[in-house]
Order: C-alpha cells, then structure tokens, then sequence
C-alpha cells in the first residue's frame, strides 16, 4: 500500500464536480451518516481535512456497469497524529449525466476507530 504525503490533499472542488446537485454520500456501511447536496459534501470534506492528511488513494480493482462503479481500496492517512491504513470499497451509482448520485462506503469502523484512537460512539467526529 502506497502511503500519501504532507501534499497529498483531497482535490475538494474536482470531486465536488463529479457529484450530482442532489448526491449524498453515506459515509459508512452500514449505518453512517448521511450527506446531501454538493455544499454539505463540499462541507464534509474540509471537516476530514482538519483532522486527517497524507490521504492517499489506492484503487486494488474496480469494475463498473454504465450507471454503477465499484472499486476495492486501500487507503491511506495520517489521523490524530498516527497512521490510519484502511481496506474499502466504495459504490457509485451515477446519473443520467454521468455525475455521482449515490456514494456508499464499505469500511471496517472498528478497525478504523482503533487506529484512529477514539471510541466507535465517537468515529464520525473529529
């Protein structure tokens, strides 16, 4: 797995673009919250990049259909000062016009929390 950089920061108005106006993004499978809406995304975002940086990417496969992506990944940050690896996989499901109307993540939150050092109540705060 590829680690990310000091300068490694989520490109927030590219991935903003790709959203459709209406989109929402669960943050977790099952149960996470919920966002909608391009400014709650956008929102969102910069609220993890208080708390989490060197986010590195690392697509292992995807396979898609016309209006579904998925892809399996091992991500990378640094959170509360430790590293965070994690396995994921993430759903898209697109739009007539090719934006993202549904984003879904699979994500080990236990695994993440432990990393994290903070208590599972507590894994959608910073």
């Amino acid at each position: 797995m590829q680690a990310g950089t000091h300068a490694s920061r989520p490109d927030v108005e590219r991935i903003v673009a790709m959203m459709a106006p209406d989109a929402e993004w669960r943050l977790w499978m099952p149960g996470g919250p919920v966002v909608r809406g391009r400014e709650a995304l956008r929102a969102e975002i910069l609220r993890q990049m208080r708390y989490a940086s060197n986010n590195k990417c690392n697509t292992l496969r995807a396979v898609s259909t016309p209006r579904v992506v998925l892809q399996e990944r091992s991500d990378w940050a640094v959170m509360r000062g430790g590293a965070c690896p994690h396995q994921m996989v993430a759903v898209y499901e697109l739009n007539e016009d090719g934006r993202i109307s549904r984003w879904r993540e699979y994500i080990n939150m236990a695994d993440l929390d432990r990393k994290r050092g903070v208590a599972a109540v507590d894994a959608h705060l910073a």
